[in-house]
């Protein structure tokens, strides 16, 4: 008589080429829906030509990293030149929540990885990925007339020939290598960052050391997140203009968000908005980018408009330690106060690293005529907003430094009540 079948063994996922396929069109059509409602509340669904699913598509490919070349034509005797660097950072955490947690649904529930098995499995979805990124990146073209109106203006352009153009192209090559260097960043951290699933057993240091403390501050980013949504909501139901509200939190959510995080650090930005960009972004913010030269962008300079911006230093000083906390407290055994100090202060910085290289801002537009200077009239504008890099990181490393300090002490306190048992 032969033995029954194990109900007890685990039953493992597949992760093949057919799930592959279902992991990266999970996160393509997802990335896909929250741009087209983003831009359709930021009102793009009147651009000409039918162009906005074209649009859409060049958002989805500026999320990942993907670059754009913009130019455009005006005749003989008149140019148009015009540039952007930007990414939608909520269609960017969209697509690498997707990711993440396709990638590790079938390693969830084992005792032990090799590092073969999720090698294979990150090659499969990054072949269809760079495929699915291809499609987008030839499909993210587009040209646009500038209407000069009917004024002195337009009478100048027509009686030149200058009949202004100005569009978008994607720069297929370079495009797919970030996209696939933004992939492999999202899997390493998803598997570094998520509790659930095994890592491999090499080098055996590397899940006590490195992983409660990504595990930490991918948390401490998506709580910035998470309020960031919350005071957006409220605003969008308290004060009007929900559209531009919606606009902003399905596409650039945690560019506010992160930007609030490192301000509360005491970074500082430097930043300009001229012409006709509509921000839907907090008042204060417009009002010091709004200048005729480049703007310093800090809690001071914040601070001289409202004063309520220095509870973003009170919101540093409460998480950031929380952070900490729950990075000594995760490994079984805590570390000592020195070694995780050292470690929160190198997550940190590497943090604010992404944080202040993924929230660059640089566009602008301008059209030339008879080689004089940029016309007006709605026809030229700049939107600048870069940080002040070395001082940014020098700033993480001190506050993670300081929060480890804290963190280790409170983690074994916490330990040491709970093996006590009540009193």
């Amino acid at each position: 008589m032969s033995p029954p079948p194990s109900s007890v063994s685990p039953t493992v996922p597949p992760h093949g080429w057919a799930a592959a396929l279902a992991v990266v069109l999970a996160a393509l059509v997802s990335m896909l829906a929250v741009a087209a409602l983003g831009l359709w509340a930021a009102g793009a669904t009147g651009l000409p030509d039918n162009a906005f699913g074209r649009v859409t598509a060049a958002t989805v490919v500026t999320a990942v990293g993907g670059s754009m070349r913009l130019a455009g034509n005006a005749g003989t005797l008149a140019q148009t030149h015009a540039g952007i660097t930007v990414m939608p950072l909520s269609v960017t955490l969209v697509g690498a929540l997707v990711l993440g947690a396709g990638f590790l649904r079938p390693l969830r529930g084992r005792a032990a990885l090799g590092a073969r098995e999720p090698a294979g499995w990150a090659v499969r979805i990054a072949v269809l990925w760079l495929a699915g990124l291809a499609g987008l990146a030839f499909a993210a073209r587009q040209r646009f007339a500038v209407d000069l109106g009917d004024g002195v203006l337009g009478e100048v352009g027509r009686l030149f020939g200058a009949e202004p153009e100005v569009g978008f192209t994607t720069r297929v090559l370079p495009t797919l290598g970030f996209g696939l260097l933004w992939l492999a960043g999202v899997l390493a951290l998803a598997l570094l960052a998520a509790r659930s699933a095994p890592v491999p057993a090499r080098p055996p240091w590397f899940a006590a050391r490195v992983r409660p403390v990504a595990h930490a501050l991918v948390a401490l980013l998506l709580v910035y997140v998470a309020v960031a949504l919350v005071v957006a909501l409220v605003v969008a139901g308290t004060r009007g203009h929900p559209a531009r509200t919606f606009a902003l939190i399905l596409l650039g959510l945690p560019n506010l968000a992160w930007l609030a995080f490192t301000l509360g650090l005491g970074a500082t930005w430097n930043g300009r908005v001229d012409g006709p960009f509509g921000l839907p972004v907090p008042r204060v913010l417009e009002e010091v980018l709004r200048t005729p030269d480049v703007s310093t962008l800090n809690l001071g300079t914040l601070a001289e408009h409202d004063g309520r911006v220095w509870w973003l230093l009170v919101a540093d000083v409460v998480l950031l330690p929380a952070a900490a906390f729950l990075a000594a407290y995760l490994p079984p055994d805590p570390p000592r106060a020195w070694q995780h100090a050292l470690r929160m202060a190198a997550g940190l910085v590497l943090t604010v690293l992404t944080v202040c290289l993924a929230g660059r801002i640089s566009a602008h537009y301008g059209l030339s005529l008879l080689g004089i200077g940029d016309v007006g009239g709605g026809l030229s504008g700049e939107l600048l907003l870069r940080p002040r890099l070395w001082g940014a990181l020098g700033l993480a490393a001190l506050w993670g430094l300081a929060a480890g300090f804290a963190g280790a002490p409170a983690a074994r306190w916490v330990r040491r009540r709970r093996a006590a048992g009540p009193a």
